[in-house]
């Protein structure tokens, strides 16, 4: 079992000062899963977050807070995109090249577990990469791990663990900072 912590921080253009701390893991959980744990330390009250209901597989999740990951298999030019929203509703896509060749793929729908105090919360996803051939069998999965924070006036701001540079993208490949490493 591998795991990787790492400090999401703002882009510059994005601040939100009610987020005090915001952190990621990521944990294999056997040969085809992984787990991928978020956790924010906020003034919650100054903050904008779906309520639960029936969780679906939703586009346009990242307008409002969402928290997303983006899985590339070894060194490759394809990658996945998934958004998870506090609400249950998650989204997953497979990009053949940068922002480019956009499909939906077909797999089972993440368990996510979503929790929140009034200093903070935490959204687990835990995502089977079985039917996802390329990164099942892949030696090293490079990952970049982001969100999307809605302020309660309305404002957005864009986390990740790199920023390129100009606007925020989170498919920028100088933003996979993560490379978990699988035998």
């Amino acid at each position: 079992m591998a795991t990787l912590s790492a400090e999401l921080r703002p882009h510059p253009t994005t601040p939100c000062d009610a987020v005090h701390r915001f952190a990621a893991t990521l944990e294999t959980q056997g040969p085809h899963e992984l787990r991928i744990r978020f956790r924010i330390d906020a003034d919650m009250g100054r903050l904008r977050f779906p309520v639960p209901e029936a969780a679906r597989r939703r586009d346009g999740l990242w307008q409002h807070s969402c928290f997303e990951s983006f899985l590339r298999a070894d060194a490759r030019d394809a990658y996945y995109e998934f958004n998870f929203a506090p609400s249950g509703d998650w989204a997953a896509y497979r990009f053949g090249a940068r922002r480019a060749q956009r499909s939906s793929p077909e797999l089972d729908a993440p368990r996510l577990a979503f929790s929140r105090h009034a200093a903070g919360a935490e959204l687990t996803a835990d995502i089977s990469l079985a039917a996802l051939a390329d990164l099942a069998a892949a030696a090293g999965i490079h990952a970049g791990v982001s969100a999307v924070i809605e302020a309660d006036d309305g404002r957005l701001s864009y986390w990740a663990l790199a920023h390129a540079s100009g606007n925020p993208d989170f498919h920028d490949p100088s933003t996979f900072a993560l490379c978990v490493v699988r035998a």
